[in-house]
């Protein structure tokens, strides 16, 4: 039987899906898993091997997958059998030295479990073909961290998003994906390889055949009981050890000390007004977020004296900028006119309607000045258009500028990348909404349900008869909150 022959120096993702559909990679059906139970996909990957062209552009997008959102890795290694190949591929085209896992050690000589040339501390990037419940990557990573190796991050040509990602998380690994189940089967849809009901009928397997973390925590790890020992999340300082941008560090570092993941809008019209009601709460909070240019008396002595108490109670400025235009325009807005905000503000907030030549823009003022910005992913008004394609854009745009992008506006949950901070707007110790179509949930909902790390609140705190006592009580539900998802 003749070979495709694939001669591409670079392939979009689109092309890449399709080849490896093409060559069998993927297949559609009713096939019977290893479970025992029928899967209307299988996925044969083991196949590429044999398409040599094939497979050097797969480690090649591995490769950029891992590394696109700056991460270093001082040696690779593959889950074997079927990622060895791939993890050759990367070694020998980016002069990487690579590592071997045994499937069982030696029983003569030296018996090692890892083979290659290692030292304890050095940064090992996992490589695998496919993650479904993040079982065999954790085999890996167990065996390289017992020998010493630091293993942060793994990465998969395809993820079968039926609850691997959540494992590997609670585990401490950041996993990194070429494409997801759900991508693949968008692509090969638009192509016109797959019909409605096909899609659908997959979409629902993967669905109905979700594995919860207590599932996947047995099957890794054993019986049930081994479960306590076990955290849902990580905590605010062990988090920082797997942060790269200085600015999340630093955020999280207050947090962690400060015992509070409370951020004050201190939406208010006087500059004074905001001077004291920050000056009162400061010690409960962790940011302060202002909009400037409803300040009526704005001024730069303003801002002076605001840095000044962020400096006296240890807190970030966040200022909700929310810009929206062309690069060369939000450059100008940033760091001139009046206010001059990249003077000053730690944080700023943007869309990303433009495309993310914003976030470049922006970038571009702020980069040199330690400065970061926040997406505007989702919002909590009725009717928001800042959903769906926009939200997944929004993430897009936050791994491919992780140098500056350290986080979103969002009400869920959007990645599992530690370094990508979440803060919900709209939280209410009161959860009604108001007349201008503003929807509020709960400091414990908000933390607890939408796994959100920053609670932003004004009108709960601004308007209350003793905002000082109100400003305690939601650090200590927003708080109570994060610490029991630690246990």
């Amino acid at each position: 039987m003749a070979m495709s022959n694939y001669t591409d120096s670079a392939l979009t993702l689109e092309e890449l899906v399709c080849k490896v559909y093409d060559v069998g990679g993927v297949k559609f059906g009713n096939y019977k898993l290893k479970s025992g139970i029928f899967s209307p996909v299988y996925l044969d990957l083991r196949v590429i091997v044999s398409y040599p062209d094939l497979m050097t552009n797969v480690a090649e997008f591995l490769w950029e997958a891992a590394k696109k959102e700056g991460k270093s890795f001082t040696c690779v290694c593959g889950v074997p059998y079927t990622a060895l190949p791939l993890a050759t591929c990367i070694a020998a085209k980016h002069d990487l030295p690579m590592l071997i896992r045994r499937k069982e050690a030696k029983e003569y000589g030296t018996k090692k479990v890892i083979e290659g040339k290692f030292c304890a501390g050095d940064v090992c990037l996992v490589v695998e073909d496919v993650v479904t419940s993040g079982s065999s990557v954790m085999e890996t990573v167990d065996a390289l961290r017992a020998e010493g190796l630091v293993v942060n991050d793994a990465v998969v040509l395809l993820d079968r998003e039926q609850g691997g990602q959540d494992m590997l998380y609670h585990e401490k690994i950041n996993l990194h994906s070429v494409c997801t189940m759900t991508e693949v089967l968008e692509i090969l849809r638009m192509l016109g390889k797959l019909d409605a009901e096909t899609v659908s009928r997959v979409r629902d397997f993967i669905k109905e055949n979700k594995f919860s973390i207590p599932q996947l925590i047995k099957e890794t790890h054993g019986d049930a009981h081994h479960l306590q020992l076990k955290t849902q999340v990580m905590s605010y300082s062990e988090r920082i050890t797997h942060c790269s941008h200085p600015l999340t560090r630093k955020l999280l570092s207050i947090m962690d000390k400060k015992k509070t993941n409370l951020c004050l809008s201190a939406d208010l019209t006087s500059s004074q007004a905001i001077l004291s009601i920050v000056d009162k709460v400061g010690g409960n909070v962790c940011m302060v977020k202002t909009h400037v240019d409803i300040v009526e008396d704005f001024s730069q002595d303003f801002v002076q004296k605001l840095v000044q108490l962020s400096e006296k109670h240890d807190f970030m400025i966040f200022e909700d900028r929310k810009f929206g235009d062309i690069g060369h325009t939000v450059q100008q807005q940033y760091k001139g006119g009046m206010y001059k905000i990249a003077d000053w503000a730690d944080i700023v907030t943007t869309h990303v309607v433009p495309g993310s030549g914003v976030v470049r823009g922006l970038k571009e003022v702020g980069l040199s000045r330690q400065r970061g910005c926040v997406l505007v992913a989702e919002m909590s008004s009725t009717g928001t258009l800042a959903k769906g394609d926009y939200s997944k854009a929004a993430v897009r745009i936050a791994h491919e500028n992780k140098d500056f992008v350290i986080g979103f506006i969002c009400q869920s949950n959007l990645t599992k990348d530690p370094d990508l901070i979440h803060m919900t707007p709209g939280v209410r110790l009161d959860v009604s909404g108001d007349a201008l179509g503003q929807q509020y949930i709960s400091p414990s909902s908000a933390i607890r349900d939408l796994h959100t790390d920053i609670i932003i609140v004004g009108r709960g705190i601004l308007t209350a008869d003793n905002p000082v006592a109100m400003a305690e009580q939601y650090q200590e539900s927003g708080y109570h909150a994060y610490q029991e998802l630690l246990t």
